[in-house]
């Protein structure tokens, strides 16, 4: 995992970056600190640790540090995505979480939470800053507190299958050793099964192929090193093992319908 660009305090839109391409959202990439991603309105689905579910109005679904994931979202869709600072994320639970927010009152109090954290984050007063730290540390209290309310039967059991807890440690590998060059074969050695069954089961938990999610982030890593570094196209293809620069051409351009120098002539955007 690069190193994040975007390991500050942040609040933004998730329909800002879904506007600027696909891949901006649904991708699979990490972070090196947490997000906390909540949808106000309109559904769509996200895939965390290699596990697919559905998501829907008053949704808040938390998102530990290097932990592998992407989303779907519809037009309709309407959230924001909190970037958690490191420095605070002994704070939060270790875990992905996912929170479906039923109550209005809990609702209310969660808008008012965010409501004056983007206030403080927007403002130019005297110690704005830590006036906004404060109010994540309130936000982390609320969350705490809506998680032991959380009902038993809202918590997703397919996440406590053996083929679930497979495929999470699939993706904590992918994350871990992606710059290795390794294949499907070789992390499916690491976990002590068979490519097939690995590939089963991922298909099972996310609906796509263990080598699906490799590849998809070995490319978001490219996009990053593309859009934020200067290194020549060559070395970023060697980087993450491709045995030419011409065969990383053709697959990157078969992915995203541009060439790398072509994507990189876009300039950079703003990062989730």
């Amino acid at each position: 995992m690069m190193t994040d660009p975007q390991n500050r305090l942040a609040l933004t839109a998730i329909a800002q970056n879904a506007g600027q391409g696909r891949w901006r959202t649904e991708a699979m990439r990490s972070h090196s600190s947490p997000r906390l991603m909540f949808v106000a309105r309109g559904q769509g689905r996200i895939t965390i640790a290699g596990l697919t579910s559905g998501f829907g109005a008053n949704n808040l679904i938390y998102i530990p540090a290097g932990t592998m994931y992407g989303f779907e979202v519809g037009p309709t869709v309407f959230g924001q995505m909190l970037t958690v600072p490191s420095a605070m994320a002994t704070e939060w639970p270790l875990e992905p979480i996912h929170l479906r927010l039923r109550d209005v009152v809990a609702q209310k109090e969660l808008a008012a939470h965010l409501d004056a954290l983007e206030r403080e984050l927007k403002s130019h007063q005297p110690s704005h800053q830590r006036a906004a730290h404060y109010q994540l540390g309130l936000l982390s209290v609320y969350f705490e507190r809506q998680l032991e309310l959380r009902d038993s039967d809202t918590k997703d059991a397919r996440a406590e299958t053996a083929s679930a807890r497979l495929v999470a440690a699939y993706t904590d590998l992918i994350e871990r050793d992606f710059h290795d060059h390794g294949g499907v074969a070789d992390y499916a050695a690491k976990l002590g099964v068979t490519p097939t069954h690995l590939a089963r089961c991922c298909r099972q938990t996310s609906g796509k192929s263990a080598l699906e999610l490799l590849n998809d982030r070995i490319l978001f890593e490219a996009r990053l090193l593309l859009r934020d570094t200067k290194d020549p196209v060559q070395k970023i293809a060697s980087d993450l093992g491709f045995g030419s620069a011409a065969y990383f051409t053709r697959t990157f351009a078969a992915q995203t319908g541009l060439t790398p120098s072509k994507f990189r002539q876009k300039g950079p955007l703003a990062a989730v």
